[in-house]
């Protein structure tokens, strides 16, 4: 998927969700969900909704047992 994203349709726990998973998959590759949950300090339903939004918006994808991330177009500062 290349289109643009609209990361103003994100929440602001849909970009901390966002960052999360950022973060995990540069120290790993990808980003599981139970560590996003732990990382995130939100609860695992929180987790599961976002993610599902960010999928939904491409900016998250799934990728095996685990999530990475899609094409974008905006930086995350960490």
């Amino acid at each position: 998927m290349t289109r643009s994203h609209d990361v103003q349709a994100l929440s602001d726990v849909d970009i901390h969700v966002y960052e999360t998973v950022a973060s995990q998959v540069v120290e790993n590759g990808v980003a599981g969900l139970d560590g996003v949950v732990h990382a995130s300090g939100l609860s695992e339903d929180e987790v599961r909704g976002c993610v599902a939004h960010l999928i939904e918006q491409g900016c998250v994808v799934p990728r095996g047992d685990g999530l990475a991330l899609g094409p974008h177009t905006f930086e995350v500062w960490y």
